[in-house]
C-alpha cells in the first residue's frame, strides 16, 4: 500500500462485521413491523430508497456495531502515518457519517444518500472523481468492489473474494465466518428442552419402540423449530444484545457470523420443521405451526410486555408436551396439561429473576419489562404457581384416570415431596441468580435437582406397578 494516498473502506463486511441495511430492517421489524414491511415492499426495486426510509424507521446504535479487528487496526496505522482515512459505503450516509465520527474519520464520507445506491461502478465512479485513477487504496469483502478495486491503486481484500486473481498489487486481509458459530447461533443445548415431548408417552405408559420413534421425530422438529426462532430472536434483539453483559458474545451480535447467513439457516430450519411436522401429522403440524407463530410474536412484541411474557413462556413449554402427544398418538391428560401450566409459571419467574439476579444495575432489563424492584413480584407469582401445581397435582390423584393408571394413590401424595423440594429449589436459585438464564437447561443438568425429579418419576413408576411388571416386586 502507498503510504501517501488516502484509505479508503468499504463499511458493510469489511470495516465491520456485519451489514448496516440488514441490520436497520431487522431493527425496524422489532420497533415497527408494518412500517418496515410497507418500506420494503413499496421501495423493493429502489435500494437508496429503502436504505434511508429504514435508518428512519429505526435508529441503530452505530457505535455498538462489531468491528472487523484487522481492518480497524489498518484504519488505525495508516492515522498515524497521517494519511486520510474514508468510508465509502453504500449504506445510507444518516448511518456512516455517525460512524465515521465514533471512530475518527468523520471528515469525508462516500455513502447512499436516498437517490444513488453508492455500490460497484456508482462508488468507483464517486472515487475516481474525488482522488482521480489510481489516486486511493480500496479494503472490500464483495464481488462488486470489483469495479472499485480496478480503479484503486492496492486492493485490499477481506475474506475470500473471487477473480481477485487478475488484480494487481493486491494485499489480502482474514474475513469469513466459522461453521462452528452457526452451529452455536443454533442453541443445540436448548434443545434439550423437547424431552417434554415424552411425557404424554410416559404419562401414558406407553413405551413402545414405534411410539417413541414418533416422539423422536417430533423432538428433531422442535429442535429445528426452536433454532429457527432463535436465529429470529437474535437478530431482533442485535442492540439488546450488545448492551448485555455475555449475550454481546452471541455469533450474530458479535459480527461472527453475517446476518443473511443467519436469515438463510433460519428459512431451512423452517422447511426442516415444517416437514417432519406433515409427516407426523396433521395435528402435529397444527402444534409446530402455533409453536412458531407464538414465539414469533413474542419475539417481535410480547417478551416486552410484564406478566404477559410469562404466560406466553408457559404457553410455549406447555405446547411442547401437547406436541408430544399429537406425535406418539396418546391422549393427553387434560389434568397433566393444567398442572404443567403452573409450573412453567413458575419457571418463566424463575428465568426472570435470574436475569434481575445478574443485572449489573437497577435499570429495566433491554428489551424487557422488569427491573430489580420487580423481583418480589416474581417471586410471589412463582410462589403462587408452585402452591397451584401442587394442588392441582393432588386433585389429579383423585380423577379416574389416576385411579387406573395409579392404582396406589398414596404413593403418588409421597410424590408430592420431591416435586416440592424441586420447585422450591428452582425458584430459590433463580431468585440468587445461581441459575442458567434458562430454567429447563439448567433443571437438566442440575444433579440434586434431577435427584428429585427420579425420586419423583420412580414414586410414581411404583404407584403405577410398573416396577413390579418388569422386576416381580
Amino acid at each position: 500500500m502507498s503510504d501517501k494516498l488516502p484509505l479508503v473502506l468499504d463499511v458493510d463486511g469489511t470495516f465491520l462485521k456485519t451489514d448496516m441495511l440488514l441490520e436497520s430492517w431487522w431493527a425496524g421489524m422489532g420497533r415497527d413491523p408494518m412500517a418496515t414491511l410497507r418500506a420494503s415492499f413499496g421501495h423493493f426495486r429502489d435500494r437508496a430508497a429503502l436504505k434511508a426510509e429504514l435508518a428512519q424507521i429505526a435508529q441503530i446504535r452505530t457505535d455498538l456495531l462489531p468491528v472487523n479487528a484487522d481492518v480497524a487496526a489498518m484504519a488505525a496505522t495508516a492515522q498515524d502515518e497521517g494519511r486520510e482515512v474514508v468510508l465509502a459505503s453504500a449504506s445510507d450516509a444518516s448511518l456512516v457519517q455517525p460512524l465515521a465520527d465514533h471512530y475518527g474519520m468523520g471528515g469525508r464520507i462516500f455513502a447512499s444518500d436516498g437517490h444513488v445506491n453508492l455500490k460497484g461502478v456508482a462508488k468507483a465512479d464517486a472515487l475516481v472523481a474525488a482522488y482521480g485513477e489510481g489516486g486511493f487504496d480500496y479494503a472490500g469483502n464483495d464481488a462488486s468492489d470489483m469495479a472499485v478495486w480496478r480503479h484503486a491503486d492496492t486492493a485490499i481484500v477481506v475474506g475470500g473474494v473471487s477473480g481477485t486473481s487478475k488484480l494487481t498489487n493486491v494485499t489480502k486481509v482474514s474475513g469469513g465466518w466459522a461453521p462452528r458459530d452457526l452451529i452455536r447461533a443454533l442453541r443445540p443445548h436448548q434443545w434439550v428442552k423437547n424431552v417434554l415431548l415424552l411425557l404424554p408417552m410416559l404419562a401414558a405408559h406407553e413405551f413402545g419402540l414405534a411410539t417413541l420413534g414418533l416422539v423422536l421425530l417430533g423432538i428433531a422438529a422442535f429442535s429445528a423449530a426452536a433454532s429457527c426462532i432463535y436465529i429470529v430472536n437474535d437478530l431482533l434483539d442485535l442492540e439488546a444484545d450488545r448492551l448485555h453483559a455475555t449475550k454481546c458474545r452471541r455469533p450474530f451480535a458479535s459480527g461472527a457470523v453475517p446476518i443473511t447467513v443467519g436469515m438463510v439457516a433460519c428459512g431451512a430450519l423452517g422447511v426442516i420443521a415444517l416437514g417432519l411436522g406433515a409427516l407426523l401429522g396433521g395435528a402435529f403440524l397444527l402444534v409446530v405451526v402455533t409453536y412458531m407463530i407464538l414465539s414469533l410474536a413474542y419475539s417481535l412484541r410480547l417478551k416486552r410486555m410484564r406478566w404477559i411474557d410469562i404466560a406466553v413462556l408457559a404457553t410455549l413449554y406447555t405446547l411442547r408436551v401437547v406436541a408430544g402427544a399429537a406425535a406418539s398418538r396418546v391422549d393427553a391428560s387434560v389434568f397433566m396439561l393444567i398442572f404443567i401450566f403452573p409450573v412453567f409459571i413458575t419457571l418463566g419467574c424463575v428465568k426472570r429473576m435470574t436475569e434481575l439476579a445478574l443485572a449489573t444495575d437497577d435499570e429495566r432489563l433491554p428489551g424487557r419489562g422488569y427491573g430489580r424492584t420487580d423481583r418480589g413480584d416474581l417471586l410471589n407469582m412463582a410462589a403462587i404457581g408452585m402452591v397451584g401445581a401442587l394442588v392441582i397435582f393432588f386433585l389429579y390423584s383423585h380423577s379416574a384416570q389416576a385411579q387406573v393408571l395409579y392404582p396406589t394413590k398414596w404413593l403418588m401424595w409421597v410424590a408430592l415431596v420431591p416435586i416440592t423440594g424441586w420447585l422450591f429449589r428452582m425458584i430459590r436459585l433463580g431468585y440468587l441468580g445461581k441459575q442458567d438464564y434458562d430454567p429447563i437447561v439448567f433443571a437438566l443438568r442440575d444433579k440434586r435437582g434431577i435427584g428429585l425429579l427420579l425420586m419423583t418419576l420412580a414414586l410414581m413408576f411404583y404407584s403405577a406397578g410398573i416396577w413390579q411388571q418388569l422386576f416381580g416386586f
